[in-house]
């Protein structure tokens, strides 16, 4: 703390007096007594007020403002999906020019895109470094750490299924013997948008396998990429050369890791998956026949639909895809290619949620959760969840209805979009050893 301040505030104490004192003596050498003890008493009154301040600077450690020092807005930092990533972005950037406050200050909402099985492996080991493992407490951590934490820690997390928010809180659970996201109460993981998985196979293709099989599922399309004369095998074009598949590289987008959960589910015809049905021989050898057609899989980037619209038949003839890429990718795919896809419902449904999860540990302040969910009540207004439609995702808020309007579920009905899916069979969620196993199978098989 600067000394300078006080020597000032004490020296102006003293010159007021001495001047007073001068004034004093003057006044006394002309007789006017009472006018010198006058200024004789301003003066002490102004030193005993300097002193006072003094003591009181010394006293405070430093400098008392007399305004209060403005603050910055409070960050709301969301990891979001890649699947609504785009959408959260732009609801974002109209929340932040809102101006929209949170105890008298601005929120800046900052989204940043990670896919859901990225960011579990991250939350897993403790990359983002939550307090509690070593027993310090927020007020405990250095400048730089307190920076850091303020600069780079989660405070929402969207990932692109529910059951990743449950593996997660599971392994922090452990880890400091609490809940981190929580499943009941204001502050609750709860879904903004959902979309489901479909099968999207350009028109031509779809044409042939419909005639050949009745129907497109997992079994069928197995027997597609294993017919050994190919496309003239099964009735479809010479040109067409060997049946193609398209699945997400399951290390880049959870896309990959769910459809193989779905072919799993076809095979053994139920909802529920075990690790003793993943490392089923035979089932192994029927997976990595499937497998097999697919093209450079190693090589293949995280955003198959965009591949297909932006690649054509190089990438493949047809896949099971999130519903909202495909419909993303629909006019794209129909401008560069004149064969626009068709799209089927598989027997087994597989639904993405998109859990709004806030974190609620001591690593983010009250104030950053509560414009967390702000940030959340601003996703679910209707206005938000139709621009969720237009990008292909299904709205959570009842209020609106894709049945009604031009967007994407009207527009391409006539290639097997349905606003309503009649399916209920849903796929049960897999446990963390089923999709350890997965992935495992994939890296030793398909991935190498």
């Amino acid at each position: 703390m600067s000394l300078v301040p006080i020597i000032i505030t004490l020296a102006a104490g003293l010159i007021a007096i001495g001047v007073s004192i001068y004034f004093w003596v003057a006044a006394s050498r002309s007789g006017r007594r009472t006018q010198g003890v006058f200024f004789l008493i301003l003066g002490l009154v102004l030193l005993a007020v300097s002193g006072g301040l003094a003591a009181r600077r010394l006293s405070s450690g430093g400098a008392q403002p007399l305004v209060a020092t403005p603050r910055g807005p409070i960050q709301v930092r969301a990891l979001a999906a890649l699947p609504v990533e785009p959408w959260v972005r732009e609801a974002a950037r109209q929340f932040n020019q809102a101006n929209i406050r949170q105890d008298g200050q601005p929120v800046q909402v900052e989204v940043l895109a990670m896919d859901g099985l990225t960011a579990l492996g991250k939350f897993d080991r403790d990359d983002f470094g939550s307090l509690g493992s070593d027993g310090r407490t927020r007020e405990q951590l250095t400048a730089d750490e307190r920076q850091r934490l303020e600069t780079t820690f989660p405070t929402v997390w969207i990932p692109d299924s529910r059951y990743l928010v449950e593996l997660a809180n599971a392994s922090y659970k452990d880890r400091l013997g609490r809940d981190v996201f929580l499943t009941d109460g204001e502050y609750r993981a709860r879904p903004i948008a959902i979309s489901l998985f479909a099968w999207g196979i350009y028109q031509s293709r779809a044409a042939v396998l419909d005639k050949k099989y009745g129907e497109i599922d997992w079994k069928n399309i197995h027997d597609a990429a294993t017919a050994k004369g190919g496309w003239p095998e099964l009735g479809g074009d010479p040109a067409w050369g060997f049946f193609k598949l398209v699945v997400p590289n399951p290390r880049r987008n959870v896309g990959g890791l769910a459809a193989m959960i779905a072919a799993a589910g076809e095979y053994y015809n139920r909802t529920n998956i075990s690790v003793a049905d993943v490392t089923d021989p035979n089932f192994q050898k029927w997976l990595g026949e499937l497998m097999g057609s697919l093209t450079d899989v190693s090589g293949a980037s995280a955003y198959t639909a965009e591949d297909f619209a932006l690649f054509g038949y190089s990438v493949g003839d047809g896949g099971q895809l999130l519903e909202s890429d495909l419909l993303n990718n629909m006019e794209g795919i129909k401008t560069r290619w004149s064969d626009p896809l068709a799209i089927r419902y598989p027997k087994y449904v597989t639904w993405f949620d998109f859990p709004y999860s806030i974190w609620m540990g001591p690593e983010t302040t009250a104030a950053e959760k509560n414009a967390a969910l702000q940030f959340q009540q601003f996703l679910l207004k209707p206005e938000m969840q139709q621009l969720a439609v237009k990008q292909g995702l299904r709205p959570v808020n009842t209020d609106v209805d894709v049945t009604q309007g031009d967007n994407v579920f009207t527009r391409y009905a006539g290639q097997g979009v349905q606003a309503v899916v009649p399916r209920t069979t849903r796929m049960a969620s897999p446990n963390r050893d089923v999709l350890q196993a997965l992935l495992r199978w994939f890296d030793l098989n398909v991935g190498k």
